[in-house]
């Protein structure tokens, strides 16, 4: 048994033991105090009068009722851009040093999102909690001095001016501590390679020089980075190249549509751990083995606030209608969609994230995403969200033995009637009728509405077959590929049309 690894297993176990959870609401109303406090004296928190709220007997309700929802659009046109213009203490106090690029899965331009120093030492000061919850894994100690491969964006930020610019994966490993340096792969001149492809390919050649006992990175993007290793090496699987590899952090997307593609890549089961790191903060990570669900970080400089997730509170495009009711953490209810409102040390407030969730475990404040707000397919109410589409794909998976890591679908007309069209990713030999009879059987078995909307409006489903590469493809042409790039699940008619072009011509 390594002594070095069994030194830090010990630390993170006695740390687990004397680190006790914060009483939820009790730290939401301190962070968002906090919060208030420290931006009183931006322009946000003079026009919304922060000091008033901070003086309020029930300062989460007056807080609520005195700021209005944003999404991105909205507090970059009013607030943000002023950061461009040279301008500081706008949302936050002082200027942010970094700007994260988040095309994310909509939108054809990037975001940039401001990321604080505060916020920095937030996603660091989560990412050590992450750690200290590895003691509820049944762990070797000597894993605990393996290295880490962190498959994320370019480290090489562009400067622009008074701050840096680049994707919320590549900011977090540029600030990584002195002390992780040496377990941290593929090293600082590799992950400062641009291009993808070369990246990769550095990766490759390294990859036998490295003891990896951890890897992090979007399901597909490390997918695509493996078999470049084995193809590379002419090995058949992973763990003939990193022989103790143990544990995958995955994020961004479910993994589960991914589990049959990762398990013909290794050798032996990893443990897989999932995080909920997006451009705008570190929110949640899977704390235990007995749960795919992830734990909110609730006393670490993000406020939550969460919108019933139903067609009349979201308007077409997936924003969320002003009228619409808010919940605070302390009333959400288990097994109910949300979408996620946070207030950030980065200077975001009451902002649409995007995501919507559901709570497992109220109690221990665990939580699954479910999908996007935009990628909500209800054309002709079916009301279908991400998580029930991943669910049937997976459902097909196991029914056919087949593996299908990629899908995106639309609501199209066909005949002057709706249909659903879906794209799967697979390189299965079976029959596309058959796919579309089981995938809209287990659509209807798991949703009410659906089945309603097949009895009605909607009057069939399509499948076709395309190989998985070509999801990437699309990806790498219309955005770049990897870091924190994601699949389009659901497209409007308009976006359809361009990939089902991009499909046709694809070779």
């Amino acid at each position: 048994m390594a002594v070095i690894g069994s030194i830090i297993k010990g630390l993170i176990q006695a740390r687990d033991a004397v680190t006790s959870q914060p009483k939820p609401d009790e730290a939401q109303v301190e962070v968002l105090r906090s919060l208030l406090k420290k931006a009183e004296n931006t322009a946000f928190g003079k026009h919304y009068k922060f000091d008033e709220i901070l003086e309020s007997d029930n300062i989460k309700a007056e807080f609520s009722s005195r700021i209005p929802i944003f999404d991105y659009n909205k507090i970059n046109e009013e607030w943000w851009s002023r950061m461009h213009e040279g301008e500081e203490n706008i949302t936050w106090p002082g200027k942010p040093p970094y700007f994260a690029l988040s095309s994310g899965t909509t939108g054809k331009s990037s975001k940039r999102i401001p990321v604080t120093e505060d916020m920095v030492e937030a996603i660091r000061q989560t990412g050590i909690k992450q750690v200290g919850s590895l003691a509820n894994y049944d762990l070797p100690s000597d894993f605990f001095q393996k290295e880490i491969l962190m498959l994320g964006s370019s480290t090489d930020l562009n400067k622009v001016e008074d701050h840096e610019e680049g994707e919320i994966s590549g900011i977090s490993a540029s600030n990584i501590p002195f002390w992780f340096r040496n377990f941290y792969k593929p090293g600082v001149e590799i992950s400062e390679i641009e291009d993808w492809d070369k990246r990769v390919l550095e990766i490759a050649k390294e990859a036998k020089n490295w003891d990896i006992g951890a890897m992090s990175g979007i399901p597909s993007w490390t997918e695509l980075m493996i078999k470049k290793i084995l193809e590379f090496h002419n090995a058949r699987n992973i763990h003939e190249i990193w022989p103790n590899l143990l544990v995958y952090t995955t994020g961004g997307v479910a993994f589960e549509p991914y589990e049959k593609a990762f398990e013909k890549l290794v050798a032996s089961p990893l443990v897989v751990i999932d995080t909920y790191l997006a451009s705008e903060g570190f929110l949640a990570f899977q704390a235990r083995p007995e749960t795919h669900s992830m734990q909110l970080v609730v006393d670490n400089g993000i406020y939550f606030e969460f919108v019933p997730f139903k067609p009349e509170y979201i308007t077409e495009d997936g924003s969320v209608k002003p009228e619409a009711p808010v919940v605070p953490l302390d009333k959400v209810e288990p097994e109910k969609d949300y979408v996620l409102l946070i207030s950030t040390v980065s200077g975001a407030w009451r902002y649409v994230i995007g995501d919507t969730v559901k709570f497992t475990d109220v109690e221990r404040l665990e939580i699954r995403i479910t999908g996007r707000t935009k990628f909500f397919l209800n054309v002709v109410g079916s009301q279908l969200s991400v998580n029930k589409m991943n669910e049937a794909v997976k459902e097909m998976e196991e029914k056919f033995n087949i593996t299908i890591p990629e899908f995106t679908v639309a609501a199209v007309k066909k005949n002057g009637e709706y249909i659903h069209k879906w794209y799967l990713g697979t390189e299965a030999e079976i029959d596309e009728k058959k796919l579309a009879e089981s995938l809209d059987k287990a659509l209807q078995d798991a949703n009410k509405n659906y089945g309603v909307a097949r009895s009605k409006a909607l009057k069939g489903v399509e499948v076709v077959k395309v190989p998985p590469k070509v999801f990437t493809e699309w990806s790498a042409a219309n955005k770049k590929k990897g870091g924190q790039v994601k699949m389009e699940k659901v497209m409007k008619e308009e976006k359809f049309a361009e990939w089902e072009e991009f499909v046709r011509n694809y070779k």
